[in-house]
């Protein structure tokens, strides 16, 4: 689209923190954080509420998270004051899937295992993102082979709004650095070997050397591993 062509070529050499402050400004009260909780989104939390405290954050709550997810999402609403939006998968289409392909039934294929996950994450996605013009990610390229080729700004034609990855060209260095330098709250397990958090089946810790997303969904292949909220 002529627009996200235009949007990348004027913020190229943008910092960061005007990227936000331009996206804030331009769209108001039709922009949102999708936060995980996870290093990069709490870092994204950090600068957007110190820009504008009335900014709408949210968060998928799937109903397998860790218990360290909670403590993180606690630790966030008590240091910014604020009450991050919480949306959670409907509780019919719960039901369902435990009576269809059981509670674990994810590990058994991938098909399973994206139906769990359009289920948990993506149905509620989709009603966070209702009325949105753009949404904020904590995408970085550098994390997975499925994200090599994402720019700063992107038409998401999943769900028919522009989108912003403000962190695309940050390393794991510069994330780490600036919660140090913020006293940003963030997710023990993070200390523990989990570069990347999700639901707790699904998720582990990786070995020294391996991608930073092998820990998730480590059963399949490599160019598998998105759940369906960033398609191209």
């Amino acid at each position: 689209m002529e627009i996200i062509n235009k949007l990348n070529e004027k913020l190229k050499d943008v910092s960061t923190l005007d990227v936000i402050e331009f996206f804030l400004k331009g769209y108001k009260n039709k922009i949102a954080l999708a936060s995980s909780l996870g290093a990069e989104d709490q870092v994204l939390t950090d600068m957007i509420l110190k820009t504008n405290k009335d900014t709408k954050i949210f968060t998928l709550d799937t109903g397998r998270l860790n218990p360290e997810t909670y403590n993180v999402m606690d630790a966030t609403n008590l240091k910014y004051s604020v009450k991050l939006d919480v949306y959670f998968p409907k509780l019919e289409n719960v039901e369902k899937l435990y009576k269809t392909q059981g509670v674990n039934g994810h590990f058994e294929s991938i098909d399973n295992r994206k139906n769990c996950c359009n289920i948990r994450k993506i149905e509620p996605l989709k009603r966070a993102l209702e009325g949105l013009d753009v949404w904020f990610t904590g995408l970085r390229s550098s994390q997975s082979v499925t994200r090599e080729d994402m720019k700063l700004v992107e038409w998401d034609e999943a769900f028919g709004l522009i989108k912003v990855n403000p962190l695309i060209n940050w390393n794991e260095e510069d994330v780490w650095t600036y919660i140090k330098e913020n006293s940003v709250p963030y997710n023990k397990l993070h200390d523990q070997g989990y570069p990347s958090i999700g639901c707790a089946p699904c998720t582990r810790a990786v070995k020294d050397g391996e991608d930073i997303r092998a820990g998730r969904w480590w059963w399949e292949n490599p160019e598998h591993k998105e759940c369906g909220l960033h398609k191209k």
